[in-house]
């Protein structure tokens, strides 16, 4: 049974919010040296990133804002360990990206959501 994509699209909103949750208070270096919380964290890139490899490419290309391409290529990066994770690039992803990332999300969702 194949699963329905707008699972994965929910996958991807707790993935975000779980990371945010993670690090909510934390500054980089608190964040860089809790090794539970940077695995954890880790984790969830990794599985958004994977999720998003189940976002049908039609409805990729209906949200060409979201930058699904740099996604999975940071779930592979951080999967496979390429050279290292860089830390500064890391924290700037759970600031800057993650944030925008789960309200563009929210709003695709909202775009699928059947109101009835």
């Amino acid at each position: 049974m194949l699963r329905d994509w707008k699972l994965y699209l929910d996958d991807m909103i707790e993935f975000c919010t779980t990371a945010l949750f993670n690090v909510n208070g934390l500054d980089q270096e608190q964040f860089e040296t809790n090794r539970l919380v940077y695995d954890a964290t880790v984790r969830n890139i990794e599985l958004i990133g994977e999720a998003a490899t189940h976002i049908p490419i039609q409805v990729q290309l209906g949200a060409p804002h979201i930058e699904w391409r740099k996604i999975t290529a940071t779930r592979n990066r951080l999967i496979h360990g390429y050279l290292g994770v860089d830390n500064d690039v890391l924290w700037s992803i759970l600031r800057d990206d993650i944030p925008h990332l789960l309200k563009d999300l929210h709003t695709l969702q909202e775009t699928f959501t059947d109101p009835n």
